[in-house]
């Protein structure tokens, strides 16, 4: 695929451009500004091109870019208007002859709370949050435009996203970890170079359909933060209660302890032939201290 048009080049999409880039002779980014695109396209490089988007407005670069394209990376948030890049593009998105393969970074929040219990890719979803109706909504969006261009659109939905500089020993080092204890809670995680390893199966293979991205072992929310500590030999955190902790808590982040499921990751594996380079968070926290 010689042009990757991708819209959002955040935390997950600069790794994977990062990491896989190379495999595209142009790859037109965004960002939101006209400034933060002129300082980012200074060093970016031959292959990259930075443009502004900022959510709403469509622009005559952007829809030529659309024309031009191969595939597309989605990695911005939806929003309650509906999802950005459909709102401002979807026509022109309709009409991109050229487009073969979209990926869209989603999430697991969509299956809401489940007590617990295990889902997968057959699980019919059901958000809690108003949040992750949004996010079911364009996904149904980008299936639908799939469904009208012939182009395989492949929904990856993520778990808890770490990764350098943003992971348990960065808490620890700073200060800022605080070791949350809420009875039979748990999560998944997900490295942001195996999400970006899945980014790049999706599109080698021309995926469509729904895959969970997350690792094999969801478990208690306190336990990357002890493991992080021993690594760097220092005194975990004291336990907080979550009823304790709730009322300092951001609407987003407490919306995230207010659900607890076990996500399968069988399907990524086995249609996408991904094998994770970090199966828990044992050996993505031990990769990221001794790359420190």
């Amino acid at each position: 695929m010689p042009t990757l048009l991708c819209f959002g080049l955040g935390y997950s999409a600069e790794h994977f451009i990062g990491r896989f880039g190379t495999r595209f002779e142009r790859i037109v980014g965004t960002v939101r500004g006209a400034e933060r695109a002129a300082s980012r396209n200074v060093s970016a490089g031959d292959r990259l091109t930075v443009l502004p988007f900022d959510g709403v407005t469509p622009t005559a670069e952007l829809e030529r870019a659309i024309g031009t394209a191969d595939a597309a990376l989605i990695s911005i948030p939806q929003t309650e208007a509906g999802d950005p890049v459909l709102a401002a593009f979807g026509e022109t998105l309709a009409r991109a002859a050229n487009l073969q393969s979209v990926v869209y970074l989603s999430t697991v929040g969509v299956y809401g709370d489940r007590g617990g219990a295990w889902v997968d890719e057959d699980t019919p979803p059901q958000p809690d949050s108003i949040r992750g109706h949004h996010r079911l909504t364009a996904e149904r969006g980008w299936h639908q435009l799939g469904a009208q261009t012939g182009a395989a659109v492949a929904i990856l939905r993520l778990a808890g996203i770490y990764g350098p500089g943003r992971n348990a020993l960065t808490q620890i080092a700073r200060g800022t970890a605080r070791r949350i204890v809420k009875p039979d809670q748990v999560f998944n995680r997900i490295h942001v170079a195996d999400i970006a390893q899945a980014v790049e199966a999706a599109f080698a293979r021309k995926a469509a359909g729904i895959f969970n991205v997350a690792d094999d072992e969801p478990g208690p929310p306190g336990d990357p933060i002890v493991f992080a500590a021993r690594l760097l030999r220092r005194e975990p955190p004291p336990e907080v209660a979550f009823a304790d902790a709730a009322p300092s808590l951001s609407p987003m982040a407490l919306s995230f302890w207010q659900e607890c499921r076990r996500v399968r990751n069988d399907k990524l594996k086995r249609e996408l032939g991904v094998k994770l380079i970090y199966p828990t968070y044992r050996e993505g926290l031990r990769a990221l201290f001794d790359a420190r």
